[in-house]
């Protein structure tokens, strides 16, 4: 089992700046790729970004050149900066680790970008 816990949402402005971190405990060393993913309201859930434990990322179109995705090994965390904020990044983020036969969530934080 993995447990994950999202934190550093928040409301910020147009051009703005967040920090989200994702913290994983439990048996951590099955997970082979941890990642973010966001859902807006009526809108299904979608890839943000995603670090495999070779290092090697991917992120999705919509946020390549703003957001950054990492990691830190010693503390188990991933971290999501996000820069250059816009209002369709409004959504809830979820924090996803990948295992060999499933896959795990967080319990989501919403990050809302508005004035």
């Amino acid at each position: 089992q993995v447990q994950l816990a999202e934190s550093g949402g928040g409301l910020v402005q147009p051009g703005g700046s967040l920090r989200l971190s994702c913290a994983a405990s439990g048996t951590i060393s099955t997970i082979y790729a941890m990642g973010w993913y966001r859902q807006a309201p009526g809108k299904q859930r979608e890839l943000v970004a995603v670090i495999r434990n070779s290092g090697s990322t991917n992120y999705a179109d919509s946020v390549k050149g703003r957001f950054t995705i990492s990691r830190n090994n010693a503390k188990n965390t991933v971290y999501l900066q996000m820069n250059s904020l816009k209002p369709e990044d409004t959504a809830v983020y979820y924090c996803n680790a990948q295992v060999v036969i499933t896959s795990y969530w967080g319990q989501g934080t919403q990050v809302t970008v508005s004035q």
